[in-house]
């Protein structure tokens, strides 16, 4: 019963983060299946990407239903990250759990600055509309797209997490995507590099505890939709913060657990 309890509030955090942020729920959706739940490092990230491509999706639909979605921008920067992250994936259980738990830790340090100290989302939510995709005159544009597209596919494959956290700012400052867009348009790009890492990664043994992921999955779902509403009472930027501080608590006590 215990357990069921966990499992349900964890996954209603991670779905109110993707939901109301567009980013951040498998950063906190790993380390809760591993310090909350008992899994290991290799099964909690496997079942994170599960988690997250359920609970994007249902945010990706509330947010396309108030036309919150770039769909040819989030493409091409979803697309470009479509092999590194099976090729990441498919790397990542060959590597020691202490390893992967590090990694991850301080990529959560990261995600948690960056929530906790956005880059000026005033001047970005004013910025005008840009077309889907950039146009021939902006090649070096669409090659950062590609670049960061290839990159957070990587990080996505590597550590199982949807790298909304990523997503979102590049969307912003290599896209001048509205916020309100960028968030929307970042679960886009959270579902396809996450389910390109877990095709690689389901080619591996690995014991998963459906009893556990089913409910978590199922709160996470239902926490998307509370998020969207939320996001729409509280600035994004008070959301970010207050996440941001309960995830770097969080990626300090997993670095120091590393280390230890």
């Amino acid at each position: 019963m215990i357990t069921l309890i966990l499992a349900l509030t964890a996954g209603a955090v991670v779905g109110l983060a993707l939901g109301g942020m567009g980013g951040g729920g498998s950063v906190l959706a790993v380390p809760a299946l591993i310090y909350l739940l008992g899994f290991t490092p290799a099964a909690a990230t496997t079942a994170a990407l599960l988690i997250v491509i359920a609970t994007s999706l249902t945010g990706l639909v509330a947010h396309a239903r108030d036309g919150h979605v770039r769909w040819r921008t989030g493409g091409l920067f979803a697309v470009a990250g479509i092999v590194p992250a099976a090729v990441a994936g498919a790397l990542s259980v060959r590597i020691p759990a202490g390893v992967l738990t590090a990694a991850f830790a301080v990529l959560a340090v990261v995600a948690a600055m960056r929530m906790i100290r956005p880059r000026a989302p005033a001047r970005c939510e004013a910025a005008s509309p840009v077309p889907n995709t950039p146009g021939p005159a902006d090649r070096t544009g669409a090659g950062r797209v590609v670049r960061a597209g290839a990159g957070l596919g990587a990080v996505t494959g590597f550590l199982g997490v949807g790298g909304g956290f990523l997503a979102v700012p590049a969307l912003v400052t290599v896209l001048a995507v509205p916020m309100t867009a960028a968030v929307g348009t970042s679960l886009l790009v959270i579902t396809v590099n996450s389910t390109a890492a877990l095709a690689t990664r389901l080619t591996t043994p690995t014991s998963l505890d459906w009893a556990v992921i089913a409910p978590f999955t199922a709160a996470a779902v239902l926490g998307a939709w509370d998020g969207k509403r939320l996001a729409t009472k509280v600035s994004t930027a008070a959301l970010q913060r207050i996440f941001g501080a309960a995830l770097l608590a969080v990626a300090l006590f997993m670095l120091v657990d590393a280390v230890a």
